[in-house]
This record gives structure tokens, C-alpha cells and sequence, in this order.
């Protein structure tokens, strides 16, 4: 975590991270409505570097989420609808012979955008979901020996529908590690949801999201927020929390120490959100459940739903750093 320990950003970085912060949440927050929590989750999830994987029912706004997201980031953008059948050249490119020349070439696939949105990643196979890893760990495709950089900022948005039904593959551990938060939109309010039926938001909005800022701006947007102010005594407190899922006797598998330090960057990313230019023990707990519920196991198996519940037992029950 040596990161944290940095020169910290200056005034100007951070001041141009919290405008950055602030206009992409209004942005995406014409069309999803009554959401305001998810959006800003959304948000935190970008500005931290990582990835981002939505669960819920469908018809709930996931796909719609991820795309005013997309939209307000602006530069390239690539989707790809998952089925069953689907393989992983179909994600990362192909090598193309041409029989003019005797030359080989690859085609890159959908992967090669800033943002990709891989819409219900859990129907497609095993295999093909194993294409993701190496693209999100290390922002890179190989194929036939070669190694190709993806762009930067590289952000992807997965959504999955629950796991039981037809036609669902579970992600498999050392998938989910990969995304910095899950979230789940969950229903409208009653007067979110009529706004959504009169048009003033959901997929009826989506005209008007624009980008409001560039691939260029978010990636040193990202690079600043790695450098927001994390004291001491809270590094010890995420320390002290992951510790805590390791030992819990509901969880038979706790955090891992990747999961320690990408808790901390989410932090610091939603502190920006926040309008703040250090993280506070507030900031910790807003992203303690959407950034390990996917890392725990109760049970043996990945409960994300349950896992946030004992996550927030934890939050609600250890000892908070004083100022």
C-alpha cells in the first residue's frame, strides 16, 4: 500500500477530480432515477481504475446504467451482448490470414474501447468469461504469442442477472476479484418510477446524456485520486476490517489482501465523490460492502446479498477511528 504514501496530489488535481466526479453523477443521473447511491458507486468505481459489475433482476436499469456511463465518459465504446455460444476471440480479436499477401493480422475485438460494456456476462460460458481476466488485471489481450495494449482508461461494466436462472454460468472467484464494486440497482421508488413512465427519465432521457468529460480527464483523474490523503489510523482501520472477515464465523472465506487495497483506492475515489480531498472513516464504510461482498464466501459460495449484511454488521459493530 505504498501508493497511499506518495506525493499527494495537489489542490488543482483534486479540485478537477471533484468537478470530474460531480458532473459525470448528474450526468448519469438523468436517466436513472431515484438511484442516486448507485450512480455515485458507479462513479467511484471508474475514478478508482477498476472495474464495475451490476446485479439485479432484469428490467431493473442495469444495462441502462452502464450505458449513460458510458456516455457521459465519452471517447470509444464497445458492447458485447453475451449468449451461451459466445467465444473468446469474440471478445479479444482474432488473427486474420490474407491469402493476397501471405500476412497475418489481428482484428481487434469489442475489448480495444475505453469503456465495454459486457452485458449478462454469467450467460455466457466458463470460457469465454476467463477471456475477461488478463483484459482487467492487466489492461492487455494476448493472442498467438503477441501481447496487445488496451486503451486507456480501460473500464469495464459487466452486468449479470441472479444465478439460478435458465441459462446462467456463476463467475467464477477469480472473475468477481476483478471488479472493484458490485452493485445492485434494485426497484424505483413510486415517484422515480413515474418519472420514468412520463418520460422524464429512463431510457426516454438517454438522448440527452452527452459527454461531460474525456478519456484523457478520467484516466488523470484516476491517477490523482490514487493520491488523496489517507491517514494512518485509517489505513489500520481497513486493515482492521478485512482482518475481522478472515476470522467472522459466518464467512468461511474472508478478504484478501488484494481485496484490503482495492477497498482503500475505492475509498479514496468515493471521498472524491464526496466533494473531499482526504478520506474519512465515512468513506470506508459507504464502499466496505459493494467492494468485498463479491471477495467473501459464506458457506463456500459467493452470497452477495448475504455477505453485505454481515459486511455491515462488521461496519456497525468495530471500533471507528477517532480524528
Amino acid at each position: 500500500m505504498s501508493e497511499i504514501h506518495a506525493v499527494p496530489a495537489t489542490a488543482d488535481a483534486l479540485d478537477e477530480a471533484v468537478d470530474t466526479a460531480g458532473a459525470l453523477v448528474r450526468s448519469v443521473a438523468q436517466t436513472v432515477r431515484g438511484k442516486d447511491d448507485v450512480v455515485r458507486l458507479a462513479v467511484v468505481a471508474l475514478l478508482a481504475g477498476g472495474h464495475l459489475l451490476i446485479e439485479d433482476q432484469p428490467g431493473t436499469g442495469k444495462t441502462l446504467l452502464a450505458k449513460s456511463l458510458a456516455a457521459s465518459i465519452g471517447g470509444s465504446f464497445g458492447r458485447v451482448q453475451c449468449t451461451p455460444d459466445l467465444l473468446p476471440g469474440d471478445l479479444t480479436g482474432t488473427t486474420v490470414y490474407s491469402p493476397g499477401d501471405g500476412s497475418w493480422t489481428f482484428r481487434p475485438g469489442p475489448l480495444f474501447n475505453n469503456v465495454v460494456l459486457v452485458d449478462e456476462v454469467n450467460r455466457t460460458s466458463p470460457r469465454t468469461q476467463a477471456a475477461l481476466l488478463e483484459p482487467m488485471e492487466e489492461h492487455q489481450v494476448s493472442a498467438d504469442g503477441t501481447t496487445h495494449a488496451l486503451p486507456e482508461p480501460f473500464f469495464c461494466i459487466a452486468t449479470q442477472n441472479p444465478f439460478g436462472q435458465i441459462g446462467t454460468f456463476p463467475l467464477p472467484e477469480s472473475q468477481l476479484d476483478r471488479f472493484t464494486l458490485v452493485v445492485t440497482v434494485g426497484y424505483p421508488d413510486r415517484n422515480a418510477e413515474r418519472e420514468i413512465l412520463t418520460g422524464r427519465g429512463g431510457t426516454d432521457r438517454f438522448g440527452d446524456v452527452h459527454p461531460v468529460t474525456t478519456p484523457e480527464t478520467v484516466a488523470r483523474v484516476a491517477e490523482s485520486v490514487r493520491h488523496v490523503y489517507v491517514a494512518e489510523p485509517l489505513v489500520d482501520y481497513v486493515l482492521d476490517l478485512t482482518a475481522v472477515t478472515r476470522a467472522h464465523p459466518r464467512l468461511t472465506v474472508g478478504a484478501s489482501p488484494r481485496a484490503s487495497v482495492s477497498l482503500l483506492h475505492a475509498a479514496q475515489a468515493h471521498a472524491v465523490v464526496s466533494g473531499n480531498h482526504f478520506v474519512t472513516p465515512d468513506d470506508v464504510q459507504a464502499v466496505l460492502g459493494p467492494a468485498l461482498a463479491h471477495r467473501v464466501s459464506i458457506g463456500g459460495t459467493v452470497d452477495t446479498v448475504a455477505a453485505r449484511t454481515v459486511l455491515a454488521e462488521i461496519a456497525a459493530t468495530h471500533p471507528v477511528p477517532r480524528p
